[in-house]
């Protein structure tokens, strides 16, 4: 038996797969943001840890007893900040928060080379701009850091009293040279910063730690090893069997990923495309990320006046089929194609005949093309994207499904398991570096396919350019009311 561990944005999840990677059992503990101001978003470490805990304890105690090795997956880029005797100096500044868009500028400039080093574009939501905005606007944080850990590599702390992280997460810090899968001295130095407050680094594949006895009794296991893991996309597309060349999946959650495993690595920063260490040796992949898919759902639902997103989706299907609302879904900034923390949500080309079904529509539709904007900037660099396996909570809607497929001109297909996502895939990566392995289980076996419609792929297709020209003709009249002294 193997334990998964996932720390996501909205939740903690646990999963037990047996030996052939099937899941037996699976908990999940909800987590709430911290929004203090526009662009931030925080959660507390602490939290995480309660959460865990609480998944963990939610699983058969019998079967807990026969777990053999640990995973650990979770949001990446988060910056946990910690003292010299490890304590956590403030709340973790997340994944999609934006507030770090002067640093990025900064950064380029403190390190010209940066692009060349780290072969991504700089964004806000990366890790090293936090560590310069805090170092502006928090200096007495700044000053009494001595370690800077991701949020699973900070439970992995907490498990085993390891500092560790592995290649996949680690790249998405903007400190590591993902080609050579190390930690780069000059990017650190740019940030104020050495290895030495860098956790050591792994393969994903790897043992990275024991659980201490404490923590074994607590959970009712032995000191099991704990694997390096990786960070939710590498994990899901573990758990997918998204591992070789041309392979690629969806993740529909808080965010949408398209990710491609790709033939070596294959940066392509002026397309905005992140170009990371996969969770296994010698293997890399590309993506692009909207920061606001499903979470686009959740919010419509709710200023909407719908009960929840299944309402939503059943009154979408009743919406007009003729061109529209159009809805840029930039609800907390944007990372790709778009790097750009400042863009905003819009529903445009409203008329008096507007109903609440055509606004929902347009939602859907909009999540749909900003990915479709995505897909053309991956296939542009030189990737040739056939299927995509689905994974991800908003994944499971059958009608956005058509929407998407239509919009990507991409047969989507559902297989076993798709839905317990990055956990799963941490599990795989816990068998293996007790195997001493780097081949994951196969991947599951397909339940359902969605191929494009031909009428409503057209219709995507003519909606395409306007989505696209909104924009453009937006993007210099955002305007957010964060204070000014917390944004220079």
């Amino acid at each position: 038996m193997y334990l998964g561990i996932d720390i996501g944005t909205s939740g903690v999840k646990a999963v037990l797969a047996d030996d052939g990677g099937a899941v037996v059992e699976q908990a999940v503990i909800p987590l709430s943001v911290s929004r203090l101001h526009p662009l931030w978003s925080e959660q507390s470490p602490s939290d995480w840890w309660s959460a865990t805990e609480r998944a963990v304890a939610a699983l058969d105690p019998a079967l807990r007893r026969k777990v053999r090795a640990i995973g650990l997956s979770g949001q990446m880029h988060g910056a946990v900040v910690l003292d010299a005797s490890d304590k956590v100096l403030r709340p973790a500044i997340l994944w999609n928060d934006g507030r770090a868009g002067p640093q990025c500028a900064q950064l380029l400039e403190l390190e010209p080379r940066t692009h060349t080093i780290t072969g991504n574009p700089v964004v806000a939501g990366f890790t090293a701009p936090k560590l310069l905005w805090l170092a502006r606007h928090e200096p007495e944080v700044f000053a009494a850091i001595r370690t800077v850990l991701l949020p699973k590599d900070w439970l992995r702390l907490m498990m085993t009293g390891e500092k560790l992280s592995d290649m996949s997460d680690a790249s998405g810090t903007l400190w590591l040279d993902v080609g050579a899968r190390d930690w780069s001295d000059a990017m650190l130095d740019a940030c104020g910063l050495s290895r030495a407050a860098m956790p050591g680094l792994v393969e994903g594949s790897a043992p990275a730690g024991r659980l201490t006895a404490k923590i074994a009794e607590r959970w009712g296991m032995e000191r099991v090893p704990v694997a390096g893991g990786a960070g939710d996309n590498a994990a899901g597309a573990i758990g997918l069997g998204v591992t070789h060349p041309g392979e690629a999946f969806l993740s529909l959650g808080t965010s949408g990923v398209i990710f491609s495993v790709s033939n070596g690595f294959q940066p392509d920063v002026s397309r905005g495309i992140h170009a990371f260490a996969h969770a296994l040796p010698d293997t890399w992949h590309r993506m692009t990320v909207m920061l606001s898919a499903a979470a686009c759902l959740d919010w419509a639902a709710r200023v909407l006046a719908f009960p929840d997103v299944a309402a939503l989706l059943a009154q979408a299907e009743e919406a007009s089929v003729q061109p529209g609302v159009i809805f840029l879904p930039y609800l907390s900034g944007e990372r790709s194609p778009h790097p750009d923390p400042d863009a905003q949500g819009v529903w445009f080309g409203m008329t008096s005949a507007t109903t609440r079904a055509d606004l929902a529509k347009a939602v859907l539709e909009g999540v749909a093309m900003g990915l479709r904007d995505g897909l053309d900037a991956l296939e542009a660099g030189g990737d040739a994207i056939g299927e995509l396996a689905m994974a991800g909570g908003g994944s499971r809607s059958m009608v956005w499904g058509q929407i998407i497929a239509a919009a990507l001109g991409r047969p989507l297909v559902w297989r076993a398991n798709a839905a317990v996502g990055p956990a799963l895939g941490a599990a795989h990566l816990a068998r293996m570096a007790i195997d001493g392995v780097d081949t994951c289980p196969a991947a599951g076996p397909e339940i359902s396919r969605i191929e494009p419609e031909a009428r409503l792929a057209a219709r995507m297709a003519e909606h395409q350019p306007r989505f696209r020209a909104l924009y453009t003709a937006l993007k210099d009249h955002w305007i957010h009311d964060m204070p000014s002294d917390l944004r220079d």
